[in-house]
Parts: C-alpha cells; sequence; structure tokens
C-alpha cells in the first residue's frame, strides 16, 4: 500500500468546520444565512480516509486511486467560491465515499447493506464488474471496479468491518448529513419569512475517463456516460428540464433550470451551448431528491411567502475544474495524485459566482 492520506485515529469534526461562508470572522452564521439565497452541498468533496478503517484497505490502494474515488475538485473550488461570495453557504464533507455515499439514500440497516456489498464484490472477484443495486451507498470498489476494500474471508473480521465503518461514519459523514439538513430547515425557516429565493445546488464532479491498473486515468467512459465540456445540471427531468416522469417529477422549476443553464454558459465563456447540458448524463440523484421532497410539502406556504423554491445538481467535468496540466499528469501511469493550481481553483470559483449573479438578474 503507498502512502495514503489518512485522518487520524478518533479525529471527529464539528458542524463549524465543514460549514463555510464569507466573512466568518465578522458575520454570524444566521446573518449569512439572512443573506444568502444558495445553500452548496458536496457529498463527495472528502479525500482523507479514517484510520481506523486502514486494516481493511487493499494493499493494492494508492493514493492516486484514493483520489480518483472522490469528487476532491469541489472541494477547494466551493470553499474558495463561500469564502468570497456572501450569497452562498457551503457544507463539505469530509470523508470519502468510501465510507458511505450521502448521495444515496441513507440505509435503514447500514451494516446490513454493506455486508450485502461486500459479499457480491467477493462474488464477482477482484476486478470485476460487480452489480451493487439497491446497496450502493456502500460501495466496496471503484467505478473501474478496482477492489479498495481487501474483502473478508471469515465472518469476524467482515463484522469487524462493518462495525468499524458504521461508528467512524458518524464522526464525519453523520456530521456533514446531520448540519446539510440543519442548515436546509434554517434557511427554509427564514426564507418563508422574507421570500425570494432558496435553492439548494449539489457540487459535484466526474472525470470521462477512469483508471487503469497502473494508475493511468485514460479508459474512456461509454459515450452515453460522458459529461459535457463544462457542467451538467440536472432536476430529474429531460434534456431540457421539463417533466421526464410525473412520479418522479424535476426537483428545479424548468424555466428557472434552463435560465441557470444560460447564466452557467455566460459565467463560464463557454462557446458552445452543449458545453452546459441538462440531465444528462445524470438526472440528480438522492440530495436534490430529498430537497425536492421536501420543498413539494411547502408549496403552499411557499407561495403564500412568495418564496421559490429549488433543488439542483450540477455535475463539472473534472477534466474542466482540475485544468489541462493536472489531466495530462493523470492520464500517465503513477500512484500519486496531482497539486491543485490556487490560480486555477480561484478561476473556476469566480465563474460560479458569476454565473449566479447573472441568473439572479435574469
Amino acid at each position: 500500500m503507498s502512502d495514503l492520506d489518512l485522518l487520524p485515529a478518533g479525529r471527529t469534526f464539528t458542524a463549524e468546520e465543514i460549514t463555510v461562508f464569507a466573512d466568518s470572522e465578522r458575520r454570524t452564521l444566521d446573518e449569512a444565512i439572512a443573506e444568502a439565497d444558495v445553500l452548496v452541498s458536496c457529498p463527495h468533496a472528502g479525500a482523507r480516509i479514517p484510520e481506523e478503517l486502514v486494516p481493511f484497505l487493499s494493499p493494492a490502494l494508492t493514493r492516486r486511486l484514493q483520489y480518483d474515488f472522490t469528487d476532491v475538485a469541489t472541494a477547494a473550488i466551493v470553499r474558495e467560491w463561500a469564502q468570497h461570495d456572501p450569497r452562498i453557504v457551503a457544507v463539505i464533507n469530509p470523508h470519502p465515499r468510501l465510507v458511505r455515499d450521502p448521495n444515496r439514500a441513507r440505509p435503514t440497516d447500514i451494516a446490513g447493506d454493506l455486508t450485502s456489498a461486500i459479499e457480491r464484490t467477493r462474488a464477482a472477484g477482484p476486478w470485476q464488474k460487480v452489480d451493487l443495486s439497491g446497496v450502493d451507498a456502500i460501495r466496496p470498489v471503484t467505478f473501474s471496479f478496482f477492489p479498495i476494500l481487501e474483502v473478508p474471508e471469515d465472518d469476524a473480521r467482515l463484522d469487524r468491518l462493518v462495525h468499524t465503518f458504521v461508528e467512524v461514519g458518524e464522526r464525519g459523514l453523520g456530521v456533514y448529513e446531520r448540519t446539510r439538513d440543519e442548515l436546509t430547515e434554517r434557511f427554509l425557516s427564514v426564507k418563508l419569512r422574507s421570500g425570494g429565493r432558496f435553492t439548494r445546488l449539489s457540487f459535484h464532479d466526474t472525470m470521462n475517463t477512469t483508471t487503469t491498473r497502473d494508475g493511468a486515468v485514460d479508459v474512456p467512459r461509454a459515450p452515453q456516460d460522458r459529461l459535457p465540456a463544462v457542467v451538467a445540471l440536472s432536476n430529474r427531468g429531460d434534456p431540457r428540464g421539463d417533466e421526464r416522469d410525473p412520479a418522479d417529477p424535476p426537483t428545479m422549476d424548468p424555466e428557472r433550470l434552463r435560465a441557470l443553464a444560460d447564466a452557467h454558459r455566460a459565467g463560464f465563456r463557454v462557446g458552445d451551448p452543449g458545453d452546459v447540458a441538462l440531465n444528462t448524463p445524470y438526472l440528480g440523484s438522492q440530495e436534490i431528491r430529498a430537497a425536492g421532497a421536501r420543498f413539494r410539502e411547502l408549496a403552499d406556504r411557499a407561495v403564500e411567502a412568495a418564496l421559490e423554491l429549488d433543488a439542483v445538481q450540477a455535475e463539472f467535468l473534472r477534466e474542466y475544474l482540475l485544468g489541462p496540466t493536472a489531466v495530462a499528469e493523470l492520464h500517465r501511469p503513477g500512484t500519486e495524485w496531482i497539486h491543485e493550481d490556487p490560480a486555477h481553483v480561484r478561476e473556476v470559483a469566480a465563474a460560479c459566482q458569476r454565473s449566479w449573479d447573472l441568473y439572479r438578474a435574469l
């Protein structure tokens, strides 16, 4: 096992550590919520693995594979954006999706789902495609089916693994989930009195290539799985943002989603309108579905308050967020991750702020 990036054993996060807003030295969180109209959540931003999980990791796991299995580019960009834009508040998950994926429905039986996922992985074998349908909040393999966990062969060790994952998860991922949901309710409490807009933005990134056994992140995804050149904005609708399935209603008003896409085309100064797509290739997952359901419960009160409630997922192309120099390095075999370019991070964060400012002006 190469030099992994670890969280010290026992590390427990607080809500304050993972919540970011501008002028935090002079403004309280209540003041930030009163001024903001967007809550940004980053469910897959964490990359550092809790040290307690090391005994259960595959010895072949490298730092590159560790970071590739996250949306790590989102952390620096959203933090930079939130520190400079008084109109947003951000909450950033400090744990990797290896622990559990908070953009999937929280399992009623976390231990049972993890056990099932591991048993399926063991049956499929290393580097073999495995069906994790119904238990994909727990991922013992990466998206290229690298076995990130060393699958236990005996029940006693499997039991230790499961209980360690459940316990450790509450110190970071569980804090993220509770903070995200509590912030949502705090925003709603304020905005249902003041009116205007409140948008839940779930912020992600994905590469259009996956990893090889030598660490090169250069295997093209299937065409239907590839992201546009900048970002896909999703509301569970069709490629125009309109309703796709009456049983699965849009989480953001279609006209407002189209306006947000136009604002991103202008804010990111794209050359091709298709560089910003809607619901392609992803429809949006648990975070916006849960927020959309909550907002529908409040629909009558929102009308009375003249409040527009929306939830949208932004899935950025990771190649775009990292920049060409970093991407060229990742396309070569290796075990290490890249160094983020602070100037590029600031540039992308500024484009995010510019896009949402343009959206507000439409």
